[in-house]
C-alpha cells in the first residue's frame, strides 16, 4: 500500500489530463487494501479478469493472479461507484469462464 499511495499521489495531481489505472497482481488476502489504496490517491481506472484468471510468470508464486473483476464489482458496489458494467454480459461471461476454466 505504501508504494501504491506514493505512485498515485506523485502522478495523478499534477497530471489531471491523464487518465493512469492500475493493473494489479494479487493475492485473495491482499487485493482490497492495494485497490482502496490506490483509489484514494486518485485511481479511477482498474484492469480486473473473470475471477483473476492469469497472471505474472516472473512472479512466482508471490502475487499468484491478476485482480479479479468480481472484486473490483464488489468495491464499486459497496462504494456505490457508478460503472457502465453491463451485468447481464458480465454474467453469461462469467458462465462461459466457468465451462472453459474447469
Amino acid at each position: 500500500p505504501d508504494s501504491i499511495a506514493y505512485l498515485f499521489s506523485k502522478l495523478i495531481p499534477p497530471r489531471p489530463e491523464v487518465e493512469f489505472g492500475a493493473h494489479f497482481h494479487t493475492t485473495a488476502d491482499t487485493w482490497l487494501e492495494k485497490v482502496e489504496t490506490a483509489y484514494e490517491n486518485g485511481c479511477l481506472r482498474f484492469d480486473g479478469t473473470i475471477k483473476g484468471f492469469g497472471g505474472c510468470p516472473m512472479a512466482q508464486n508471490d502475487l499468484v493472479g491478476n485482480m479479479p473483476s468480481e472484486r473490483l464489482i464488489e468495491f464499486c458496489e459497496k462504494r456505490h461507484i457508478l460503472t457502465a458494467l453491463n451485468y447481464d454480459k458480465y454474467m453469461k461471461a462469467m458462465d462461459i469462464a466457468q465451462e472453459i476454466l474447469h
